[in-house]
């Protein structure tokens, strides 16, 4: 059983970096630069994807610039309350159509979600590992998201992701502090299954 220095456990021994890695509401008032930010970028660059089609895209904004005031606004009101003292807004977008290898036209990508969402992963988990946290929501207007990005057709808006310095929980409404904690996760043996699967 592997531990770590929150009160997560895994059931099967695991670097404690995948237990460290949370998604807080609660950041910290301060700031990073765009190279601490770009890092964080690189590990989302080196996911595994389709074919490597490589269909994700990230449009960011750090707190304090005139791409911040272009970009915040795509947040919903509740996740506007909390993510305004994040350090950077991240808009994960992924490309819906590929062309295979050998291929002479480009066709609809089946896991171009999928494959966006590793790259989320490896951003999540190289935020923590450089004294971040990150907090995927998707709490946003679509909508306005392709708007205000000018994003064409042939692209998914995915989700946004919050980064910064993990801060005092007590800058959060009342109702919030009690959640704001690292979330326990179902045990292994309801969500992989031997050669069958089970509606649990």
């Amino acid at each position: 059983m592997t531990t770590n220095s929150n009160h997560r456990q895994a059931d099967f021994p695991i670097e404690p970096m995948f237990l460290n890695r949370w998604s807080p509401r609660a950041f910290a008032d301060v700031t990073m630069s765009e190279a601490e930010l770009l890092t964080i970028l690189e590990a989302g660059r080196w996911a595994p994807s389709a074919f490597n089609s490589q269909p994700w895209r990230f449009a960011y904004a750090l707190r304090g610039t005139q791409q911040w005031e272009t970009i915040f606004p795509i947040l919903n009101d509740f996740n506007k309350s909390w993510a305004k003292s994040a350090a950077a807004i991240v808009i994960v977008i992924s490309k819906t159509h590929f062309t295979a290898p050998g291929a002479t036209e480009a066709k609809l990508s089946h896991s171009h979600s999928f494959d966006a969402g590793a790259a989320w992963g490896a951003i999540a988990h190289q935020a923590q590992l450089d004294g971040f946290q990150a907090h995927g929501m998707t709490g946003i207007h679509f909508d306005k998201a392709v708007e205000i990005l000018g994003i064409p057709d042939g692209y998914r808006v995915e989700a946004a992701i919050a980064i910064g310095k993990v801060g005092d929980k007590s800058q959060l409404p009342e109702q919030l502090q009690a959640r704001e904690t690292p979330s326990s996760r179902r045990p292994l043996s309801e969500i992989a299954f031997n050669g069958t699967f089970i509606d649990a």
